[in-house]
């Protein structure tokens, strides 16, 4: 039996996923695939997080998400911050610089709760020296909405799901010390304590969780700047010294933190201009071959070289609209 029939059986008993509950979630499983890590619960089997970041794309599609395709890369405004971006400073310096700007930014109103969010996203292949020969091209639709208030997120949801509504006031209310600010990251987005699940230490849980809700939105400015600041604390938190390219070919601040156990280091994309979520990366940090259950057989046999790019995401477009289907 092939990897693919395996993978459709271990969902073959799934409810069918409406549109709202897999949006938020469409690039937080594709990097718990590529890490061994849970990103959000979404009802998925821990076997699917083995298949490793060789059939990533090909995962999301049959768990529903209809996805791929580019969107144009865009710019996001003048070169306020990037002229004066110095990535030589150590990581503490530059997200404290971020924290600067973003606390003399002016916040936006907080959504009305009939609103929507819209967001374009690019979902760009992985970039392996050696190529993935289980690759497969993959249809998919880039753009999504979910409602600002979502009632149905009070009747059935993980502990770590949670409304736009209810991310922007928790966001606003963090407060300002880093270490109760960290604290409350990971109440709001806990440890997987479920069988099979990979261990994370707290500080990789604090960083996947932050990574989590700095891609929500919309955020206050100032909650953010806090963000970032308490960000700059963890261990291990490191800054590439250079600006790198995201999966919509723009350019990027990388903030990175090496996964113990995967090889690999999580890269959350910052916009160099205003400071805001631009994308996710998992790239490759030594070369290894991926390590299979020992209950999942004819699995493909796929070797990573460092500097390879497993995971590739941005999101392009970030919007408050006034229904769904509407667009800025």
């Amino acid at each position: 039996m092939d990897e693919m029939t395996r993978l459709r059986e271990l969902r073959a008993d799934a409810p069918e996923p409406d549109r709202s509950t897999l949006a938020p979630g469409r690039q937080r499983l594709t990097a718990a695939i590529a890490g061994g890590r849970r990103e959000r619960r979404l009802r998925t089997d821990w076997r699917l997080a083995a298949v490793g970041a060789a059939v990533a794309v090909t995962v999301a599609a049959l768990l529903g998400t209809q996805l791929v395709g580019t969107s144009d890369p865009h710019t996001t405004g003048p070169a306020a911050t990037a002229a004066g971006l110095d990535l030589s400073r150590p990581a503490a310096e530059t997200l404290g610089g971020a924290a600067d700007f973003l606390e003399g930014v002016t916040p936006p109103p907080e959504p009305r709760d009939d609103q929507w969010i819209y967001t374009r996203s690019v979902l760009g292949e992985p970039r392996l020296k050696v190529p993935d020969s289980q690759a497969g091209e993959v249809e998919y639709n880039p753009d999504s909405w979910i409602p600002y208030r979502d009632p149905a997120m009070d009747k059935d949801r993980s502990d770590d799901e949670h409304s736009a509504r209810e991310i922007y006031r928790a966001a606003a209310a963090l407060p300002e010390d880093p270490v109760a600010l960290l604290a409350r990251v990971r109440e709001l987005y806990p440890a997987d304590t479920t069988a099979g699940a990979a261990a994370e230490d707290k500080e990789e849980q604090t960083f996947r969780g932050l990574g989590v809700l700095i891609e929500s939105y919309p955020l206050p400015p100032a909650a953010l700047a806090r963000i970032y600041r308490a960000m700059a604390t963890i261990p291990g938190i490191e800054i590439t010294d250079r600006l790198v390219k995201d999966a919509a070919g723009r350019e990027a601040v990388a903030v990175t933190r090496e996964e113990k156990g995967t090889h690999q280091r999580r890269e959350i994309l910052l916009s160099p201009y205003d400071f805001s979520y631009a994308g996710l990366r998992f790239v490759v940090t030594e070369d290894y071959e991926p390590e299979w259950p020992e209950d999942f057989q004819g699995a493909p046999a796929q070797k990573y070289t460092a500097g390879d790019i497993t995971i590739d995401s941005a999101r392009t477009v970030a919007a408050v609209v006034d229904a769904e289907g509407a667009k800025p």
